[in-house]
This record gives structure tokens, sequence and C-alpha cells, in this order.
């Protein structure tokens, strides 16, 4: 998730365990503990494969958070010396501001190792966007309400209580919202006909009203939208292009094996002048896809070793609204126009 909830969300649980007690140095904890997972992004992993598949790795590891939470108590406790009593509830707070952190990570479609070191298998629910306020402002709130001098301590614990209740509702929700649309994607899919090797349902930008679904089948790739509201027959599916077979001479490289696994088979392989460009379908959208890397280079009939830079593709945000629209009118084409995979041609 991105930075301000999970802050919002340490501070709502350092708060909960113990802001009865200590006040709102609970909340500074919650928020500097729930940031801490992330830093890993700033650590020298060696490649932008390696940095894009070794992330929400050992730092997000509930194991790795058990076994450090007492540690970092300990060194809050040389800071705040007075507070040993609480040392029990410190613990806590340090435990479940780092794992909360990974478990709601794991809602998204990224990835997370959560049992790191005993597997690297990156854990993805895929129901929840990375960004959503109807899950952040609760939070928000209610840690607001704790800052607020006016609020009486009694009535701000109740509140944040009342926030963290209530965001977790909403994370319900959105597990009961995936199985829905999951059931419908598969009677269309049946209806039509469509093989399925692979696939996989995630909430579309800001709303778990929508969601983006991707098939990999024969030869091909879907794309696709489905809206709660929408009846199987609503369902939209646009077929795409993928030539895997430009791989072949490369495939023993171990960063393409790398990316292959992490992205799960979700992932198309295209020709763009003389690159060879992998790109992981789960995240972005058609021509828009986030995390895309030169994994080749093709000149005459011989494909080599790419540079595996990454390239990122951010689609363009003056279509948000149309997210929004595709909710309640099936008929509103969110597809790329490229139909033909031509939209990263050159």
């Amino acid at each position: 998730m991105d930075s301000l909830t999970q802050v919002a969300l340490g501070s709502a649980v350092g708060y909960a365990v113990l802001g009865n007690k200590i006040g709102r140095k609970a909340v500074l904890w919650g928020a500097i503990l729930g940031t801490l997972p992330d830093l890993d992004v700033f650590l020298p992993y060696g490649g932008s494969v390696e940095a894009f598949t070794y992330h929400r790795g050992f730092s997000h590891s509930l194991l790795i958070h058990l076994l450090i939470s007492p540690l970092i108590v300990w060194l809050i406790l040389k800071v705040h010396a007075g507070m040993q009593i609480y040392k029990v509830r410190w613990f806590w707070l340090v435990f479940l501001s780092l794992s909360t952190h990974a478990l709601l990570d794991s809602l998204t479609v990224y990835g997370t190792q959560l049992l790191w070191p005993f597997t690297e298998y990156p854990f993805a629910v895929s129901s929840v966007f990375i960004i959503d306020p109807a899950y952040t402002l609760p939070l928000l709130i209610g840690v607001i309400c704790t800052l607020i001098p006016k609020i009486k301590a009694a009535m701000a614990y109740r509140i944040n209580a009342a926030a963290l209740v209530l965001s977790s509702l909403y994370l319900f929700c959105a597990l009961i919202l995936k199985v829905n649309i999951d059931d419908k994607v598969k009677t269309a899919l049946n209806n039509r006909q469509i093989p399925v090797n692979a696939y996989v349902s995630t909430p579309a930008p800001l709303t778990t009203l929508l969601w983006r679904i991707v098939v990999m089948s024969d030869g091909q790739y879907y794309e696709g939208y489905a809206s709660v509201f929408d009846a199987p027959s609503d369902v939209t599916l646009t077929a795409y292009q993928t030539t895997p077979s430009l791989l072949n001479n490369i495939s023993d490289e171990w960063a393409i094996k790398r990316l292959q696994w992490f992205t799960k088979g979700f992932y198309s392989v295209r020709q763009q002048q003389s690159n060879i460009v992998l790109s992981d379908l789960r995240m972005g959208m058609e021509c828009n896809y986030v995390f895309n890397f030169v994994v080749g280079q093709k000149n005459d009939s011989e494909v080599s070793i790419g540079n595996f830079e990454k390239i990122s593709q951010r689609p363009n945000l003056n279509n948000l609204h149309k997210i929004w629209n595709r909710v309640w009118q099936p008929n509103v084409s969110l597809a790329s126009p490229a139909a033909k995979n031509d939209c990263n041609s050159e």
C-alpha cells in the first residue's frame, strides 16, 4: 500500500495498543514502525530485477518481525526509560505495527514474502488497490482525532478503535466482492469458451466497485473489466498477443526466470524495435504497465541478453473519470485502442 496508508495504519494500531497509557507517543512510534518495512527500497540490491523481486522480502517477513520486535522494544525503552512497566504492551505495539504493514501489503497484487526465509513465495490476495481512499480515510480521521488536544483521551481512543474496525470491515467486504467478481468472470469465460491457463482479478484504481481481469490463454492474453453491478454478459474482455518464443534462446538467464516466477506467469513478451520487453501484466493496464524490463536484444534473427533496464509506462491520469463511468455503464470501454498490440511499437 502507499506510504500514507501505512503511516496511518501504524499510528492507529500503536494508539490502540498503548495510547491509553502513554498518549500521543504511541501514535508517533506506530507511524515510524508502520513505515519501517518499506525502507528496504533504499537497499542496493544490485539491479532492477533484483530490486523488483526482492522488495517486500525479509523486511516484510512475519518471522523477522517476531524476532526483531524485542530488540526494537529494548531500544525504545532506552529512549523512554520510565516505561518499563509497559514492556509487554510495547512488544505488541512494535510487532503489530510491523506485521499489519506486511499483511496489508499482501492484500495487493504485487506480492509479499510473509514467510521469508522459509519461502520466498510472494503472497498476493489482490483484493485492494495500492491506493484506496475508502480504506485510508477512516484511519486518518481516527489518528487525527488522537492528535487534537480538545478531544479527551478516552473519546479519542474510542474513535481510533472504531476507525480500525471500520477500515478492517472494508477489507473484509473487498474480499467478498472479489469472490463475487471471480464467479461472474468465470461464467463469462465459460460462456465465451475462452481457455484459461491462469487468471487474476484486482481492483481498478481507487475503488473496489470495478475490477481489472487478466486471463492468460493459449498464445494470447485477455485484459478485461467487471463491475460489481455487471451481469456475466457485461464483462468486457479484449485479447492481446504475446510472443514468449522470443525468450527461447535466453530462457536460462536467472533474471528472466526470476521475473517469470515473481509475476506468477502473468507477463507478456514483445519486440519494441530491437528490444525484447517483458511486462508484468498484473499492475497497470494495456499500453501502460508499471513494470517492464528490457530482457533481450534482437539483431537480425538472433536474440541476446538485454540490460534488464526497467521501463515505466505510467497511465494517463486524465482517463481516471472513465473508470468511475465504467462502474455504472458496461458500454464504457477501457480497452487500449491498440487492439493489435502495437501500442509499444515505435
